[in-house]
């Protein structure tokens, strides 16, 4: 019984040991995948696009980190997350954005150099829940081409003529020429009309005048003539 107990425990410790050997194969599947070719103006910025993938089983802090090399596949280190390393010719100008427990990220390259057209590998490194360490490379890389800087057209300001708005007022309307002309075509019309009135009755006044005279001169000279026609009486003394 004692016998088939340590077998038994023999068995299972070996297939263990088979699985775990499995896992850690070299040939287990992992990898990483990049961009063949990017290219971009001098003095802009490009992002340097990454995803990895493996199957071994993580540990439970599996310390993912991220380091990139340029020019061919063991040259230098241009970045290193877990160093805190970035190469002098990049200060101030390389930034990583890998969000926590994804396997997308990308490097991204400000104010881009003509110098900074190169090859750029990405390399991974994590700790696997049974195999340890483990740190693998892109084979290919990612060519980053250097353009010329964009150019930038300049405009001449153009200058717009201040528009002048007339106050607007709440009294009397102005009127235009052709208002005022309109009012003293129709004033002299009603001038004209008023003189002609004027004038005739002036006319008439004058005439019934002279009709009133002669009427007058010709009854004081009837009047005349008829007390020379009167016989003189002597009055008796």
């Amino acid at each position: 019984m004692g016998l088939f107990l340590l077998l038994s425990l023999l068995l299972l410790l070996s297939c263990l040991q088979a699985g775990s050997s499995a896992e850690c194969d070299p040939s287990t599947n992992y990898g990483i995948k990049q961009p063949d070719r990017l290219s971009a103006p001098k003095g802009g910025s490009v992002r340097i696009p990454f995803s990895f993938y493996h199957d071994w089983e993580l540990a439970k802090d599996p310390r993912v980190s991220v380091a990139f090399k340029r020019t061919h596949f063991h040259g230098q280190f241009i970045y290193n997350s877990t160093q805190t390393f970035i190469h002098k010719d990049y200060k101030n100008r390389i930034s990583l954005e890998l969000p926590v427990g994804q396997r997308t990220g990308s490097l991204q390259i400000s104010n881009l150099q003509e110098k900074d057209e190169n090859i750029y590998f990405c390399r991974i490194q994590v700790e696997t829940l049974r195999c340890g360490k483990k740190v693998w490379q892109a084979l290919e890389g990612t060519k980053l081409t250097i353009t010329p800087a964009l150019k930038t057209t300049t405009t001449a300001p153009t200058t717009t003529a201040p528009t002048t708005t007339a106050p607007t007022t709440t009294g009397p309307t102005t009127t235009g020429v052709g208002d005022l002309e309109d009012s003293k075509s129709s004033t002299s019309s009603v001038l004209s009309v008023e003189a002609a009135v004027g004038v005739a009755l002036a006319a008439a006044v004058l005439i019934i005048a002279i009709l009133g005279l002669i009427l007058y001169l010709r009854r004081k000279k009837s009047k005349g003539k008829w007390f020379q026609a009167m016989p003189s009486t002597k009055l008796p003394y």
